[in-house]
């Protein structure tokens, strides 16, 4: 007999080799009927997995994260078998689950067109009738080389031969399509109710532009017809929100050929920009922290220091000046570090708040650029903390308040993940642990609800991520808290202690919009362009109904744009409905009509973006009415 734990910490006797649905199926029959996968000692599993050992079992729906994964990279497989019957020839590369959905990359003769969804839709509807139970295999490396040989699916030989000799490697069966995978899939395909592919890109093979260009199709699909309908209703929406699409309309920014990934801003997109910039440091000053400017591009010799050459060199961007190879920053840190070195600290002066709104460069594959969310340069607002050990929980939480405070002034709720360390990482394991234990104690002491994300901290140190959830419900990984143990130690950084002696200061990175480009972005489609009225780059325009009123307009603008407002009057010879409408579709917040009435009155006739008529006001008590608003930043 095993002893299996559920996550209500029931414990449950089960014969050995009981599978995981045989344990949903007692818990519960319609547990069972929705089981997708299960959670055992904190791995995935197909439901068909035959339990051996104690240990803890969680029965994985819908409503799971990782049950949903199951339920795409299975339907991926349903794509995949789709398009290898109707293009034999197609050599198949990945497709995974992703986080809204799925994508399968294939290299074929000819690409794909818009046309070819419709047909391959039609035979994954009948591959899914068919209603196969995906199956599990394992086999030696030698064997699992000699299937896909034997196939001619090359990228699954060079992903076969990529895994360690002496490895066990799984395949998934599925009626005349089988894939190399780990799992976990459905016990069967008839949870697969509502599915659409969505859209082709085109996708290097292993993200690299040296290697072949490769058609990826992207799809998503539900237990329920509804909730396939709903999801493609906030997808138009979303179309109609794309930052890029907005952008254009409300002449925020640009993306030119001469540049691909520089934005330029304009006019109207640096008024958004600077407010956003302003609000940073007002709230940054008012919390003790300090600005500072560092150079956009440092020699070489600081990076590998910094450890950033051998982690991150390929992202980089390099020249050489008098025989010396400089590198454009891809991060503000280094540059904070040495600022702090410049001078001996005591403890007294610690913790030392300092930010910086530093411009950063990064090379992204051309393949994956897009708008203000992926550029090559952007402006990051790294604020770095020194201080000493006792000092890291207070100085953890003080930055948690700082962001929940940011956000909130948007409307934005938002998830927290804990990443630990990675893969590839500096330092020793121990100055990791007591890492990641700081920042776990902060969120606990604050009461926050978070997950683990093993194994995504930064080179550096483990962090805390912030998640944005938009209007769309769509999530934005934005700010971030990162503990760092390491550049300290890398640069030798010393503070003088109560003791007389030199002792390590430890380091908080953080940033709070994460990147300003990217955070316009989210920004322009939570609000669908329609900004704050203390963001909006024009803040209401005066709507003369005839021509001899413009001098009325113009003293009125006047008036309001000394106290601080910006402000536009509409002189031209149009009628007033097609100057209102114009307006609006300029998403300015309010339109002031003035007329004989007005003028006789000293009022205004308001307009606003969300009503026709908000009424009249005196002018000067309507001024301050819009003053009040901007200044507590009502959204």
């Amino acid at each position: 007999m095993i002893n299996i734990t559920l996550k209500d910490n029931t414990v449950l006797q089960e014969e050995n080799k009981t599978t995981v649905y045989d344990v949903a199926k007692q818990i519960s029959p319609s547990l069972a009927r929705n089981a997708l996968a299960g959670l055992f000692n904190g791995k995935a599993v197909d439901l068909t997995t035959p339990l051996s050992e104690d240990g803890t079992l969680e029965i994985l729906t819908f409503d799971d994260e990782e049950g949903k994964h199951a339920f795409w990279h299975t339907t991926s497989h349903v794509l995949a078998q789709a398009v290898k019957r109707l293009y034999p020839d197609a050599q198949l590369a990945i497709g995974p689950a992703i986080e809204n959905g799925f994508y399968y990359d294939f290299d074929v003769t000819h690409p794909f067109v818009p046309e070819d969804l419709a047909k391959i839709e039609a035979e994954m509807k009948k591959i899914i009738k068919e209603n196969y139970h995906p199956t599990r295999m394992e086999l030696c490396r030698s064997d699992a080389l000699d299937y896909f040989e034997t196939h001619n699916e090359p990228y699954k030989v060079e992903l076969t031969e990529a895994i360690e000799e002496g490895q066990t490697i799984s395949l998934y069966e599925q009626g005349d399509f089988t894939d190399l995978c780990a799992g976990p899939h459905l016990y069967d395909l008839s949870p697969i109710k509502a599915f659409k592919l969505t859209s082709i890109a085109g996708a290097y093979w292993r993200g690299s532009e040296d290697n072949r260009m490769l058609q990826r199709i992207y799809g998503i699909s539900f237990p329920k017809q509804s909730m396939l309908d709903e999801y493609l209703t906030l997808l138009e929406e979303a179309k109609k929100r794309d930052h890029r699409k907005l952008g254009k309309e409300l002449d925020l920014f640009s993306v030119m050929d001469e540049g691909p990934g520089f934005p330029f801003f304009h006019p109207n997109g640096m008024i958004l920009r600077n407010e956003l910039e302003n609000f940073w440091r007002i709230e940054h000053a008012r919390r003790g922290y300090s600005e500072v400017r560092t150079p956009i591009m440092l020699d070489s010799e600081l990076w590998k220091q910094s450890g950033h050459w051998q982690n991150y060199k390929d992202n980089m961007y390099f020249s050489e000046i008098d025989d010396r190879t400089f590198a454009l920053k891809p991060m503000n840190c280094p540059g904070s570090m040495l600022l702090y070195k410049r001078k001996m600290h005591s403890y007294r002066d610690l913790p030392l708040r300092v930010g910086e709104l530093g411009i950063v460069h990064r090379h992204e594959l051309s393949g994956t650029l897009h708008g203000l969310m992926r550029v090559r340069n952007f402006t990051q607002d790294d604020a770095h903390i020194f201080m000493t050990p006792d000092q890291i929980k207070d100085e953890i939480i003080g930055v948690m308040d700082l962001i929940d405070d940011f956000y909130s002034i948007f409307g934005f709720e938002y998830r927290i993940e804990l990443s630990t360390r990675p893969e590839k990482f500096i330092g020793d394991v121990a100055s990791w642990d007591i890492a990641t234990d700081a920042l776990k104690a902060a969120l606990e002491s604050k009461g926050k609800d978070f997950v683990i994300n093993e194994g995504d901290g930064a080179f550096y140190g483990p962090k805390i991520d912030f998640h944005l959830k938009d209007s769309l419900n769509r999530t934005w990984q934005c700010g971030t808290i990162q503990l760092d143990f390491q550049m300290p130690e890398r640069f030798d950084l010393t503070y003088v202690g109560a003791d007389g002696e030199k002792h390590r200061p430890i380091v908080i990175h953080t940033v709070t919009y994460g990147s300003i480009e990217r955070f316009i972005a989210i920004l322009t489609e939570h609000f669908a362009g329609a900004f704050p009225l203390w963001l909006s780059p024009v803040q209401c325009i005066f709507i003369p109904v005839s021509p001899e009123f413009n001098d009325y307009a113009s003293q009125l603008q006047r008036h309001y744009r000394d106290a601080g407002l910006r402000c536009e009057t509409d002189e031209r010879n149009e009628k007033m409905g097609y100057k209102i409408r114009e307006a609006q579709m300029k998403k300015i917040p309010y339109m002031l009509v003035v007329g004989q009435k007005e003028v006789d009155s000293q009022t205004v006739s308001v307009r606003s973006r969300k009503e026709n008529n908000a009424g009249v006001f005196d002018a000067n008590e309507f001024l301050e009415k819009m003053k009040e608003e901007i200044a507590t930043k009502t959204y």
